[in-house]
């Protein structure tokens, strides 16, 4: 296997490990990506790449967050923590409506949604809603401050915004649900991390039904291409997940949305021009 192979394969793990977890779009940059820096594979190892190389961003959030993640405790023998089995009952609901959507009409959504104008349009409207969101909480005390005080119904709620950005390609998951949040008078640190804990069984089973559709029959090129990217994308996430916590710790998601509405802009008009020239 070509070395320039493995540095793509690097490159699209830092796109994943940066994009995935800033609310900008994965799906919006990894296509620009892939007009420029293709992989020699199959279409549909790169469907299945695309898709399971999150589960090295997802093992990112598990080690930052192992100690809000277990539920077990075992000082003097086993014991539950009451407040994170609630938690993730509350992850669960949240992932209900994207869980089941996803299972039965994920392929019919690609067909109809997968598409670089539906990929600038989602990018420029969640932009726009950051900022407008933003704007309209100035000055307001977020009515939620703590991970426990997220009731059903919001996680319910959140899950919907979820849904959207399952549906859309280009809305980003993790845009979507803080949008979610902050709407529903989340703060942005509890959004963000319950965004977070939500993408876990999000991506595991998106990367499940994917493995399963693509089967466990590797070449050896494929499988270290794939570890590679997977790797790249834990360590960047790590990085990309403190940054964002930091961040916003002292400012807004407003530079996200502009970020987001420069970057819909470019795909449209990239794309667009693409096509009248080809």
């Amino acid at each position: 296997m070509a070395i320039v192979e493995i540095f793509k394969a690097i490159l699209l793990g830092i796109v994943e490990g940066i994009t995935e977890w800033l609310p900008i779009s994965s799906t919006g940059h990894m296509i620009l990506v892939d007009e420029f820096i293709k992989l020699n594979m199959s279409k549909a190892f790169m469907e299945m790449f695309f898709v399971v190389i999150q589960l090295g961003a997802i093992m990112a959030v598990v080690l930052l967050y192992w100690k809000k993640l277990n539920p077990f405790t075992f000082d003097r023998g086993v014991s539950i923590k009451q407040e994170t089995i609630e938690m993730w009952f509350k992850i669960i609901v949240a992932c209900i409506p994207a869980g089941v959507i996803g299972i039965l009409w994920d392929d019919v959504f690609n067909a109809l949604f997968y598409n670089y104008q539906t990929v600038a349009v989602m990018l420029i409207l969640f932009g726009v809603l950051f900022i407008v969101i933003e704007n309209y909480n100035k000055g307001k005390r977020p009515r939620v401050n703590q991970l426990s005080q997220i009731t059903y119904t919001t996680a319910f709620m959140i899950g919907i915004f979820q849904l959207i950005a399952a549906i859309f390609p280009g809305t980003s998951r993790s845009g979507a649900t803080i949008v979610g949040g902050l709407l529903l008078g989340v703060s942005r640190t509890v959004a963000a991390e319950f965004t977070f804990f939500l993408a876990i069984p999000v991506m595991f089973g998106a990367s499940a039904l994917k493995l399963l559709k693509f089967g466990f029959s590797f070449t050896g090129p494929e499988l270290m291409i794939l570890l590679i990217g997977m790797v790249v994308a834990f360590i960047v996430s790590v990085i990309s997940i403190k940054f964002l916590m930091g961040y916003i710790k002292k400012n807004d998601f407003k530079v996200f949305g502009w970020y987001r509405i420069i970057l819909g802009v470019i795909v449209l008009l990239y794309f667009s021009a693409r096509t009248v020239i080809g």
